[in-house]
């Protein structure tokens, strides 16, 4: 299929998605809907003899082409791993535990959040094992599963985008290398860490939310409802008809898990040629920006699996056959959140391979080019969220976008310095965008590790996403002005805190009205 410039129309698949799904609060149709608007405009604008066919083949073919199965297979076996330890007894046990342990509200919403930094090798790890292990914890506190979907998609891609060992330096090296400006990817990388003002600003907030009791829009809405009882969990995640072992202990979900992290981990090393011939790749930093995610994960989780099944069949917590139903059922568990993605690729190839949203972007970004160096970081930032939201994935924004900035960035000041602030603010817009967007894969799978709805999700994390983006871009302005690195992040975090105070004192207030 030969791509098709559609200028503006380029956007509206994906805001015809997400408008859709806030209405209607269905994501599935809603999905499917926006890519059948741009598989018409493609075969409008290329002028095929049957617009309808054309339409409806055009869509599946792509989508055919579009499915990752390594991601399909790691969410389906990480599920199965799940289900297996809850029939175990080994989920029971550690919310046994872990509630013992962990007193109050705030401490389970702190250790949901440190093992989300934690856990910074890979933003889908991240949040499917987060979420898994965490679950028990904050439903026995009440705490909504909305607010476990935001904490965990929280701190996966701003944490991975800020830690020079992850999938996530990984990407931004190979596009930092690939405009050959840089001596070296991985100081570049470094070099933006402090810039990244969104993804700084939300771990921040993160911390805020779970001090502060910090709830605004639909979030306030959900907690109300969770300190009633109802943490509104998905009914295919609740595993309420398992027949759970009453012999499983808390080392029956701790080691799978821990399992999961070490062979995980390795496995990155190993596809990224650490323990190859090529001495190239013998350093930790060179072997995770060779590596490649999908593949390694799946390895991984299928290695924990392999635990899983000696450890509960050679104790005889799970029969063979009892343990081989509970892979099975955690498969189809998965269904739901593996549909999704397979939606949210296809509209994204909608966009980037049919209709070249990122070059109707890219023109924006080069006819911005003539503004004052004072306003670029801004206006990156900018044009980067609007990508990023409008395709649903950060690493394409910045693969797309780096080239470009790089040149730009050069051309207005050749010292370096409004280079690096460029850069950071193409990252900090691309998380941004990929943190709100229905259509993220991060969004999805941090649904579905929490166990919340997806739709859901999406509209109570809002709030919190453009607050953090509205305070990075006053940042990202004060940068352009300054480019003082402390007066810049300053101007962000004092904004973040008048805000939030604002915002909580006027919760005080009606709280105490409502009483």
């Amino acid at each position: 299929m030969e791509p098709y410039f559609a200028g503006a129309l380029s956007i509206a698949p994906p805001v015809i998605a997400v408008v859709l799904a806030l209405i209607t609060k269905e994501v599935f149709s809603s999905l499917m809907i926006g890519i059948l608007s741009g598989t018409l405009i493609y075969s409008i604008g290329v002028g095929a003899d049957n617009t309808i066919v054309s339409t409806v083949e055009t869509a599946f073919s792509l989508m055919v082409t579009k499915v990752d199965f390594n991601i399909i297979i790691f969410c389906s076996l990480l599920g199965a791993i799940v289900y297996v330890i809850s029939m175990a007894g080994g989920s029971r046990a550690y919310g046994q535990w872990a509630t013992k342990k962990i007193k109050g509200k705030k401490s389970a919403l702190l250790s949901t959040s440190a093992l989300g930094a934690f856990i910074f090798i890979d933003d889908y790890f991240n949040c499917l094992t987060v979420g898994t292990v965490m679950r028990p914890v904050t439903d026995k506190y009440k705490i909504s599963r909305a607010k476990l979907a935001y904490i965990i998609d929280s701190t996966a891609a701003p944490v991975c985008i800020i830690a020079p060992i992850s999938s996530w330096a990984a990407a931004v090296g190979s596009s930092l290398k690939s405009t050959g400006a840089f001596e070296s990817e991985i100081e570049a990388f470094m070099a933006t860490i402090p810039w990244n003002f969104y993804a700084l600003i939300s771990l921040t907030l993160v911390i805020i939310v779970a001090l502060t009791k910090f709830d605004i829009g639909a979030m306030r809405k959900a907690e109300m409802a969770a300190a009633k009882g109802d943490v509104n969990a998905v009914t295919e995640n609740k595993h309420e008809d398992i027949d759970v072992c009453a012999n499983g202990g808390v080392l029956d979900m701790i080691i799978p898990i821990v399992a999961l992290i070490i062979f995980s981990t390795l496995s990155l090393l190993y596809v990224g040629g650490y323990f190859g011939s090529d001495p190239a790749y013998h350093s930790l930093g060179a072997a995770f920006g060779n590596t490649s995610a999908g593949p390694a994960l799946v390895m991984g989780s299928f290695a924990a699996l392999v635990v899983a099944f000696i450890q509960f069949v050679g104790r005889r917590l799970l029969s063979l056959k009892l343990f081989m139903q509970g892979v099975l059922r955690g498969v189809q568990a998965m269904i739901p959140a593996n549909m999704i993605l397979v939606l949210a690729w296809t509209i994204s190839g909608v966009c980037r391979d049919l209709l070249q949203t990122p070059e109707f972007i890219s023109t924006l970004v080069q006819d911005d080019a003539g503004f004052a160096g004072n306003l670029l970081p801004a206006i990156i930032f900018i044009i980067a969220s609007f990508l990023s939201f409008s395709t649903g994935t950060a690493w394409g924004t910045f693969g797309i976008l780096i080239p470009i900035v790089v040149i730009i960035a050069q051309t207005i000041d050749n010292t370096g310095n409004l280079t690096v602030i460029a850069l950071s603010a193409t990252l900090a817009g691309s998380v941004f965008g990929d943190h709100c967007s229905p259509i993220s894969d991060t969004t999805i799978l941090s649904s579905a590790g929490a166990g919340c709805i997806h739709i859901e999700h999406v509209s109570t994390q809002l709030p919190y996403a453009l607050l953090v983006a509205f305070c990075a871009l006053c940042g990202y302005i004060v940068a352009g002005l300054t480019q003082n690195l402390l007066l810049s992040l300053a101007s962000g975090f004092i904004v973040l805190f008048i805000i939030t105070y604002i915002i909580n004192k006027k919760n005080q207030a009606n709280s105490t009205l409502s009483k």
